[in-house]
């Protein structure tokens, strides 16, 4: 009797750089590269940020559907699904763009963008957990967190400065030259989920409930044992507080930079703001992040805290003083713009740390950590939709020089809030920083 061939092994170097590159991809597309590409088309920062910063929403609400796609198919099915899917939503918002009513079209496209990409995170985050054991989870998370943010210097700097090219190079229009652009990222969500239809190993099932109805029971479950956590109340407003000035410029800073300078904006270009975003920005951020775990794991949580709120706040200086001092009688330099942006994401990145750890430490663990963890990833991420619906609104009523000493006023709960933090749990381990990188490379 024959015996069927065992499962071909897939070395994870082969799939997870790939995998986590495609999960980098449409997130900075939704969150970062569509206020670029309107800001080019001419609409206005209050127009952009109630339009788009609300599609962050599909990030958050992972929880409510995650247990679900256990039911069904693997891991590897809902991961090519979205990728393919992806590939033609990109393709209909390059499409889009030469509509009467593209901005509707093009939002519309891009929360069914954000849904997809929310559906692989799961999956791809499945099938990481299910595929590898503990020791080659803790060996790859470095690579995780690096091929993340390559996902996001693909779509802010390759993609960004191709639309750029395509304009003042070729002398597209600004739709031709952003439906170029997108195209590409289409082709490149296609290929992903080529290679991903070979490399990607398929993921272990979990112990999944039965049915929806059992998916219910245990989220309600799991809902009721989080609201008796000791202490939760204090922790919440510390979770919804600490990024409270940073939700203000998530969104607009970089709209900022693009308005021209006659608006009292940097008025850089696209290739210089693919730079400055993608490359120089990311960099930035992921050195914070790294060194930000270092001073965590060194000083622990509770001496850490404080310091890292002001890490994170203080550099919102940054631009203040761009905004202060661009004039069309003395622009700024690209050097002198790309520094102080740098020094912002390397605050806010490195002060980030702190958050998600607190989050690990004090907030998720007990009977369901895991699910407790992303209940306040995504009440974190929740607090941040309405400051960010509402910075374009009021940049575009008190200017830029007035929008951000406003910030650095929003700013001042952050640094509160980490001073009153508690922590209900007197241990805190820091075997964890090493994830941190990787867990604050969405956020």
């Amino acid at each position: 009797m024959t015996q069927p061939a065992p499962p071909r092994s897939h070395s994870p170097l082969s799939w997870v750089p790939t995998a986590y590159l495609a999960e980098g991809i449409p997130f900075a597309l939704v969150i970062w590269v569509a206020g670029t590409l309107l800001k080019d088309l001419g609409h206005g920062d209050g127009e952009i940020t109630l339009a788009t910063a609300s599609i962050g929403l599909a990030w958050s609400l992972k929880p409510l559907w995650a247990a679900s796609l256990d039911l069904w198919k693997t891991k590897k099915f809902f991961v090519l699904s979205m990728e393919y899917a992806m590939a033609l939503l990109l393709l209909a918002c390059a499409l889009s763009l030469h509509l009467p009513f593209y901005f509707q079209a093009l939002v519309g496209l891009l929360w069914l963008l954000a849904f997809a990409s929310a559906t692989q995170d799961i999956c791809v985050d499945g099938i990481y957990i299910t595929s590898l054991d503990a020791r080659q989870q803790a060996h790859y998370i470095a690579v995780q967190g690096m091929c993340w943010n390559l996902g996001r210097i693909f779509a802010t700097a390759l993609l960004v400065g191709l639309a750029g090219t395509l304009k003042e190079s070729f002398g597209l229009s600004a739709a031709s030259a952003w439906s170029g652009a997108l195209a590409a990222g289409a082709l490149g969500m296609l290929a992903l989920a080529l290679y991903h239809g070979v490399a990607l190993p398929s993921g272990a099932r979990v112990e999944a409930p039965e049915s929806l109805r059992a998916a219910a029971r245990s989220f309600v479950d799991a809902a009721v044992d989080f609201l008796r956590k000791p202490q939760l109340a204090g922790m919440l407003v510390f979770v919804f507080l600490y990024r409270s000035g940073e939700g203000f410029l998530l969104v607009e800073a970089p709209l900022f930079l693009q308005a021209p300078v006659q608006d009292g904006g940097a008025g850089i270009s696209l290739i210089h703001k693919s730079w400055i975003d993608g490359t120089i920005g990311t960099t930035a951020s992921i050195v914070g992040g790294m060194v930000g775990g270092a001073f965590v794991a060194k000083r622990g949580l509770v001496r850490a805290l404080f310091p890292m709120a002001l890490a994170m706040n203080v550099p919102h200086l940054c631009f203040v003083y761009l905004s202060q001092h661009t004039s069309v009688e003395h622009p700024l330099s690209f050097g002198v713009i790309a520094t102080l942006v740098a020094i912002e994401k390397f605050g806010y990145s490195f002060g980030f740390v702190a958050n998600m750890l607190y989050m690990m430490q004090q907030i998720a663990p007990g009977k369901y950590p895991m699910t407790h963890y992303a209940f306040c990833t995504a009440l974190m991420n929740l607090v941040l939709v309405p400051t960010q619906m509402a910075s374009g609104a009021l940049a575009e009523r008190l200017g830029y020089k007035g929008f951000f000493l406003f910030v650095m006023f929003a700013s001042i709960p952050s640094v509160i809030a980490a001073w009153f933090a508690p922590f209900p749990r007197s241990t805190q381990s820091t075997d964890s920083a090493q994830q941190l990188t990787e867990n604050a490379r969405a956020h």
